[in-house]
């Protein structure tokens, strides 16, 4: 909304800063930051009064999760309120692939409230049931991979990037919808499932998500593309400015969900900003890439899978418990040791991430 001051602008003054991505992320960053510390405490006092008991704890869960009683869940109402107002302030209102991420990370944070208000009005945690939640995952991927495919330019539709080896592209076809559908789906699932302990999902989300956004940005101008030998989708810079927002917003979280968590993100934002990750993802034709950056969710989705997989075939599990945080927590460490280690092979992911726009 901002940008359009620009026409104000005789390009010597300071309304001509507003044409620039890096200054309107800056201000997305501060807004973001800002509107968590203005609407946090309120929001959490709502959310307690309303909830009573809070989020419902697992009966089946590590003991230490019992002390967590009370603590009230759709904190993710915070982030994705903050991300909303600040991108539609900053950004480019005209460009595409704006309106495509933010049109998921709605989706799916709708998809996530679902669910977390049916916990917590049962009082158990079963909320909608799983087959609605990927149904309705999967239509809006369905929208957003067709979105970004019929706006991609006509060379890169339906075609899939590999890292690291240059102007190599993989014409997949209509097979293209069904794996970029998967990548945000399952984007979306394995953030749900890594926020499990305070402050655990969050920050990767931030570095994973601060990666995307460097992508994003490099992807979107011709210069760039060029000196690293990559596929240039014009347009995409401007996502720059959707992840800045998702860094302060997600701070301005931060700030209430460090231990002791004083709320949850709950499903309302774990959905909503694993989806954000996945549709950056298919925008910037990094879909693999995401699979690198975004390992630790990987790891988290992968560690269920193979628990139940095993636990069908053998009555055994691989596991003291899934996902594999948890295991970590049977295993006697400390929640913050666990969040910290966890945080660091995040950062270390997103750097191996950021390696492949180079190693060409």
């Amino acid at each position: 909304m901002l940008y359009w001051l620009t026409l104000l602008s005789d390009g010597g003054d300071v309304f001509n800063l507003f044409r620039y991505i890096t200054f309107r992320a800056g201000g997305a960053f501060l807004t973001a930051l800002v509107f968590g510390f203005i609407f946090g405490p309120p929001l959490i006092l709502t959310l307690r009064r309303r909830q009573g008991k809070g989020q419902p704890i697992r009966a089946d869960g590590p003991e230490t999760h019992f002390a967590k009683a009370g603590t009230p869940t759709m904190g993710g109402l915070l982030i994705v309120g903050a991300l909303m107002t600040s991108t539609l302030l900053w950004a480019r209102l005209d460009n595409a692939y704006v309106w495509l991420v933010l049109f998921v990370t709605l989706g799916f944070a709708l998809i996530g409230f679902a669910d977390d208000y049916a916990k917590v009005s049962k009082g158990n945690h079963k909320g909608v049931p799983g087959k609605v939640r990927l149904g309705l995952g999967f239509a809006i991927a369905l929208v957003a991979t067709l979105w970004a495919s019929w706006h991609h330019p006509a060379e890169l539709q339906w075609q899939l990037a590999l890292p690291v080896f240059k102007n190599v592209l993989i014409d997949m076809g209509i097979f293209f919808i069904p794996f970029a559908m998967i990548v945000i789906v399952g984007a979306a699932n394995a953030v749900n499932l890594t926020d499990g302990l305070d402050g655990l999902a969050i920050m990767p989300v931030m570095i994973a998500s601060g990666t995307l956004g460097i992508i994003a940005y490099t992807v979107g101008r011709t210069d760039f593309t060029e000196y690293l030998g990559l596929h240039y989708v014009p347009g995409t810079g401007e996502l720059l400015i959707f992840v800045a927002g998702l860094a302060g917003g997600g701070l301005g979280f931060l700030w209430y969900n460090a231990p002791p968590a004083a709320v949850f993100m709950g499903d309302t934002g774990s959905l909503a900003l694993g989806g954000a990750l996945g549709a950056i993802a298919v925008a910037t034709k990094h879909e693999l890439v995401l699979g690198i950056v975004g390992g630790l969710f990987v790891a988290e989705a992968l560690s269920v899978i193979v628990q139940v997989l095993y636990f069908k075939r053998t009555g055994k599990r691989v596991f003291l418990m899934a996902p594999i945080h948890h295991h970590y927590e049977k295993k006697g460490w400390a929640e913050p040791t666990i969040v910290i280690r966890f945080w660091i092979i995040a950062l270390i992911l997103a750097l191996i991430g950021l390696a492949t726009l180079k190693l060409r």
